[in-house]
């Protein structure tokens, strides 16, 4: 069998550096106060360049992430760990994974991205939909890679690529990919508008993005609120990043299973 894996490209990586201001005699005093004069026009640039930022920085939900886009705070990734959430036997019952492929009309020669695919619940799913296709597999977590993997070495698909992601991008070719699938995930983007404007890059002019979210509409919708999202807050944020509502499927019992594409 072979097993197509690509090599990421790798995002920006933030360094950290500790400054360091050295000692100072008591009778270098014009010195120190050149020093303390510096710091303190590097911090008035950093805070104006903070206002220009489109996130901000807050207490939220504990388990929240304190930074809020478009007034909506950003949820922590679920670690590797969760793989038993992921795969657990009630989730066809619960979210109807059957209905939502049919929703997305997959064609055998498809190019399909599952962003956030985690062990690969759904891309297991798709291959054989898209079996003269292909299924990018594209998840930031190895560990997660290595586990659908691991299960597709006992399904035998030659039609799966896994892809290491990045916070700022999902690392795939330009104008590769008929429809992009997003299930419960874009809601734990650190980086939002680097995301979507990857995702945006990556599909075809006529590509559709299946952003699928449990509904914050609806509190009976039992999943923490942190990790919901209504369909307004979800069209703002898709507009803002060139992306327009075509329609919201709903045939899904706790999800949006709303399409988008370019403007």
């Amino acid at each position: 069998m072979v097993q197509k894996i690509l090599t990421p490209v790798l995002g920006q990586k933030t360094l950290t550096s500790k400054s360091v201001i050295p000692f100072v005699h008591h009778y270098d005093r014009r010195l120190f106060i050149g020093v303390i004069m510096v710091f303190s026009m590097l911090s008035c640039w950093s805070q104006t360049a903070d206002t220009d930022s489109p996130y901000s920085y807050r207490k939220g939900d504990p388990n929240g992430t304190g930074k809020w886009y478009m007034g909506r705070e950003i949820a922590h990734v679920m670690g590797y760990q969760g793989i038993g959430w992921l795969e657990r036997p009630e989730r066809e019952q619960e979210e109807r994974t059957a209905v939502l492929l049919e929703n997305m009309s997959i064609r055998p020669e498809d190019t399909v991205a599952d962003i956030g695919a985690g062990s690969g619940y759904h891309v297991l799913k798709m291959a054989p939909l898209a079996s003269k296709g292909l299924i990018y597999a594209v998840d930031i977590q190895e560990e997660m890679l290595k586990a659908l993997d691991a299960k597709n070495e006992k399904e035998g698909f030659e039609n799966i690529a896994l892809v290491q992601g990045g916070e700022k991008s999902i690392n795939l070719p330009e104008n590769s990919v008929d429809k992009v699938l997003m299930v419960d995930v874009y809601h734990e983007f650190m980086y939002p508008i680097a995301m979507l404007g990857s995702i945006k890059k990556a599909l075809k002019p006529n590509g559709k993005l299946f952003l699928v979210e449990y509904r914050g509409e609806d509190t009976s919708v039992p999943i923490k609120k942190l990790h919901k999202m209504t369909e307004a807050q979800a069209v703002q944020e898709m507009q803002a990043g060139g992306m327009r509502l075509e329609r919201n499927i709903e045939n899904l019992p706790w999800q949006h299973c709303m399409v988008f594409v370019k403007q």
